[in-house]
């Protein structure tokens, strides 16, 4: 909590596949609310109090804690969302892009929440696309996470990501020796990203089909243009009035 004391988001990125790496579980074993329960509320509530504490207000005089972070859903929860987002961001063994996609609230807080990034091509491809957006600088990056999170929805309502992006199942027996390797395992490096499962890489080529067609959407953004106009014109609503009146 030190190492974080002036900006504690940036805690999440490095947290994330450090608590991965320590906590070796099947996604089965992770998603039992139980776990993540005895972690928040018995091992590290002070954690949970120094990351989540929000502002104290007339109402509350001290700073409070949401009580979904000791007891959410996956989501929500300080430590379940951190593990889940290793899990489905990582690819293979490779932390990296799980740091960056933990690097960006916006993509904790709403692309963590979709049933396609259960499809690691398509996590995959949503942080390349992040990537790129941010080497250009682009201004007010949550906004494009929070409408690609809607392209990505429109996107699987019509086309099949499984036939679009193929991607072998996960090497469940490089997961299972990966777990049991953890008893004997030394503690995960502070400075440099610990190795994940070798359950295999997302193939490239698979990335590359859904980054052009998230790219193609994403450009012709309507939830993009919306915001374009309310910066453009602020104060400016739509109007309720019948014509003529």
């Amino acid at each position: 909590m030190r190492r974080f004391a002036d900006t504690r988001t940036r805690a999440d990125a490095w947290l994330a596949p450090r608590l991965h790496a320590t906590l070796r579980m099947t996604r089965a074993e992770a998603a039992d609310p139980e776990l993540w329960n005895f972690v928040s509320l018995v091992v590290a509530p002070d954690y949970v109090v120094w990351r989540h504490r929000g502002a104290a207000t007339s109402a509350a005089l001290r700073p409070t804690t949401p009580t979904d972070r000791f007891v959410g859903g996956h989501y929500k929860h300080a430590f379940a969302r951190l593990w889940w987002a290793a899990e489905m961001f990582r690819d293979g063994e490779d932390y990296s892009s799980a740091e960056f996609a933990c690097g960006n609230q916006d993509v904790l807080n709403t692309a963590l929440r979709l049933n396609a990034i259960d499809h690691r091509p398509t996590a995959l491809a949503l942080l390349r696309i992040l990537r790129n957006l941010a080497a250009c600088k682009v201004s007010h990056l949550g906004d494009h996470v929070n409408a690609l999170a809607s392209e990505i929805n429109l996107v699987g309502s019509t086309l099949m990501y499984d036939v679009i992006a193929p991607v072998e199942p996960p090497d469940v027996d490089a997961v299972l020796d990966w777990i049991a390797e953890g008893e004997s395992a030394p503690p995960v490096p502070l400075e440099s990203l610990p190795d994940g499962p070798r359950d295999g890489r997302v193939p490239g080529s698979s990335v590359d089909a859904l980054v052009k067609i998230l790219e193609k959407i994403h450009q012709d953004s309507p939830h993009l243009r919306r915001r374009e106009v309310t910066i453009e014109n602020p104060g400016t609503g739509v109007s309720l009035a019948k014509p003529g009146r």
